[in-house]
């Protein structure tokens, strides 16, 4: 399993999502035995809603700091929404591929469209000043933001991420 070194000096294990993100999550691991949740939606931005009130619910029950919800919830709708309006282009004959998992120290999850993809690195920086008032880039820059970790897949039609609890900890 690969190891993934953190700015604390300490290692942890890659979680299985972003271990590989072209492969179907295993249903259990055994570094982390709860269950993998994974549905499909259509593109709707109403079924992304639905499933975003879901997550807040879920992450409500335990011990995910306010700071923490706050950024889970901000990344998991730019992230869909992005599946939604930039991968699917609206269409709504395509599906969102949702796979999450809900840890006791992290939430992770993987969207993935039906798009063509496209390449993260090609984006303009939205802080740069003749940027400021484009509307692209935003979504992925507070993704990175606020997540602990954010990965595209090679086609760039699927995003892996996940955020580690800080629960008063550094």
């Amino acid at each position: 399993m690969p190891i993934f070194p953190w700015g604390s000096g300490r290692q942890e294990v890659l979680s299985p999502v972003l271990q590989t993100i072209s492969t179907p999550m295993p249903p259990q691991h055994h570094l982390n035995p709860e269950p993998v949740g994974s549905l499909t939606i259509p593109t709707d931005p109403s079924e992304a809603r639905r499933f975003q009130d879901k997550i807040e619910q879920a992450l409500k029950q335990t011990d995910c700091p306010p700071h923490d919800l706050f950024s889970i919830k901000l990344a998991l709708e730019e992230a869909l929404v992005n599946a939604i309006k930039h991968g699917n282009q609206f269409d709504r004959t395509k599906n969102v591929q949702i796979e999450y998992r809900i840890l006791a120290d992290r939430f992770e999850c993987r969207i993935t469209d039906e798009g063509t993809g496209f390449d993260p690195n090609d984006l303009p920086d939205p802080t740069s000043i003749e940027n400021l008032e484009r509307p692209c880039g935003r979504g992925v820059m507070l993704m990175r933001y606020y997540m602990t970790e954010v990965v595209y897949s090679p086609k760039g039609n699927s995003v892996a991420m996940f955020k580690i609890f800080q629960n008063g900890k550094g």
